[in-house]
């Protein structure tokens, strides 16, 4: 039999919520799915009306990626570019973060390099690309160093806000209980900067990626963006698209798998909506 309710109603029982819950639970990822399998079919029916080497199906592309992969050309190159990836994520991410941080707690500071940051931010990433393989030459550090000085002016930005907002009352308490500096960072400082931290991260890794292959297709001999850029003096459209959709489900796995549970776990203290 079902209880009955503080309202009269008959509660539903442990069975049927559970299934409910379930329910709810697959309806994201189903969505997706679904979503995802509508994109495939519109592409392929864009592709049959409309029969061109430059605009191939779905089971092309599919095609070239299983022969990427199988001869070991997409591994490496998608290992390539994600190394490139991570690098200049950190960097920009130090770098950004400790200027931002200084700008937002000091006006003064502040105000002297704020042109600077506007200058810096309405650069287009392709000058810095290109002045950094000039100026450094065709080599490595050139490549990550523009990547990171594309997106630390965006960094310094979202943190420069974050500590903006920071409260000095828990300042006052750690003097009060003689906090040491690390101490100051790990429970003062970093709780209250996790939001902006968040944000900057999460819109660096969307716009480092984009960055990198445009690098690799200016002046590396490897990586996705060289492929691509290989494959388009070939004209060959399905490679291309192989290598894109190649990576960019790298990256969503990357948000999906390790973005979000790392945000998640960081935000463990706050009392979640019920």
């Amino acid at each position: 039999m079902t209880a009955l309710g503080t309202d009269g109603t008959r509660d539903a029982p442990p069975s049927m919520s559970g299934r409910r819950s379930l329910a709810t639970a697959l309806v994201p990822p189903l969505t997706v799915a679904v979503s995802l399998l509508a994109l495939c079919l519109l592409w392929n029916l864009a592709a049959s009306v409309w029969p061109s080497r430059a605009f191939p199906g779905p089971a092309q592309v599919w095609q070239v990626l299983l022969k990427e992969a199988a001869n070991g050309d997409l591994f490496y190159h998608l290992s390539v570019t994600l190394g490139r990836v991570a690098a200049a994520y950190i960097v920009a991410m130090i770098i950004g973060s400790i200027i931002g941080v200084l700008l937002g707690s000091y006006r003064r500071v502040d105000r002297f390099f704020n042109p600077w940051v506007i200058l810096f931010l309405n650069i287009p990433a392709l000058v810095v690309i290109v002045l950094g393989y000039i100026w450094f030459g065709l080599n490595e550090a050139a490549a990550i160093g523009a990547v990171a000085v594309n997106k630390i002016p965006n960094v310094v930005v979202t943190m420069r806000e974050g500590a903006r907002t920071l409260d000095p009352s828990y300042a006052e308490m750690a003097t009060v209980y003689r906090f040491g500096r690390l101490d100051r960072i790990r429970h003062i400082l970093l709780p209250q900067l996790q939001p902006y931290l968040a944000a900057a991260s999460r819109s660096g890794i969307s716009l480092i990626w984009k960055i990198v292959l445009v690098v690799e297709l200016l002046g590396r001999s490897n990586g996705v963006g060289f492929q691509i850029h290989l494959y388009f003096q070939l004209f060959d459209v399905a490679a291309i698209l192989a290598y894109t959709l190649a990576f960019v489900a790298v990256m969503l796995v990357i948000e999906l798998l390790l973005v979000q549970p790392v945000e998640r776990h960081a935000t463990r203290w706050r009392r979640r909506p019920a």
